[in-house]
């Protein structure tokens, strides 16, 4: 008997749709996926629609409305393995920097019928409302992770991906440390690799997409940076990009602005 084609559903929430597009552009390596396995749900490649349940659900996007919430359960409960995958789906987003402030406020400047506007105060990744199999980071993701990913589950092997820091990637490469040379407050010695330190090669510090390293240390780190000398409100501006309510990004030592249901915001 032949075996049943593992059937494979993409899903968005709140996001740019940058990660599915890092999918679309594998192209090639994209058509020999697609002949193993039946894409029954992916609205960025095509409108057809196919009833779960599901044997693999990848989700893009962060947890921003009620709806949200109780469609990623139903997400869940129809799905044999969830992976996350970007910045919006593992810490929230750029859009979780209301985390750190009102909404209601931001809603009433941006909109001009506020009263139609229904949102949660927070933006929040998919781990905090159900349960994930594997967590793909990035801003957006490595399309060749990406791959790498999907090929592990369709292999029945769990994904094997880089966990050192960005500093290691830019020693591979070859890459003068832009702090040492220039003081440039970079945040590759606390963020996880994954981008290949494209920032740094080009003079830049590097902005944190891929999210913190497995082992952090941000004390340790914002004493670094204030020895460059960095003020604190610019350290906080460094950590408030992509990831800013990853743990371990979103509670800066010394910063005034907590997130909502972090530590020092509710203390």
């Amino acid at each position: 008997m032949t075996a049943a084609v593992p059937k494979v559903a993409v899903w968005k929430f709140a996001s740019c749709d940058g990660c599915q597009l890092s999918l679309l552009d594998c192209e090639d390596e994209l058509l020999a996926v697609a002949g193993a396995v039946e894409l029954a749900h992916f609205l960025e490649a095509s409108s057809a629609t196919v009833a779960g349940p599901y044997d693999l659900s990848i989700v893009e996007g962060s947890v921003s409305t009620a709806s949200d919430i109780e469609r990623i359960a139903h997400i869940r409960e129809e799905s044999n393995v969830l992976i996350s995958i970007g910045a919006c789906a593992t810490a929230g987003g750029i859009q979780a920097l209301r985390n750190f402030a009102d909404v209601g406020e931001y809603v009433s400047v941006v909109y001009a019928r506020p009263d139609y506007i229904e949102t949660l105060s927070t933006s929040t990744p998919i781990s905090d409302h159900v349960a994930v199999d594997y967590e793909l980071r990035g801003c957006p993701v490595n399309k060749s992770q990406l791959l790498h990913v999907i090929s592990s589950f369709l292999l029945g092997r769990r994904p094997r991906l880089p966990s050192s820091s960005v500093c290691v990637e830019c020693k591979a490469r070859g890459t003068t440390c832009v702090m040492v040379a220039h003081g440039t407050a970079c945040l590759g010695p606390v963020t996880h690799a994954g981008c290949g330190a494209i920032c740094p090669a080009f003079d830049r510090g590097c902005y944190g997409c891929y999210g913190p390293a497995d082992t952090v240390s941000t004390t340790a780190f914002v004493q670094l940076l204030r020895s460059l000398p960095v003020s604190d409100r610019a350290i906080e501006r460094v950590f408030r990009t992509f990831n800013a309510n990853a743990p371990g990004f979103r509670d800066i030592p010394g910063s005034e602005h907590a997130a909502v249901g972090s530590p020092r915001a509710t203390s």
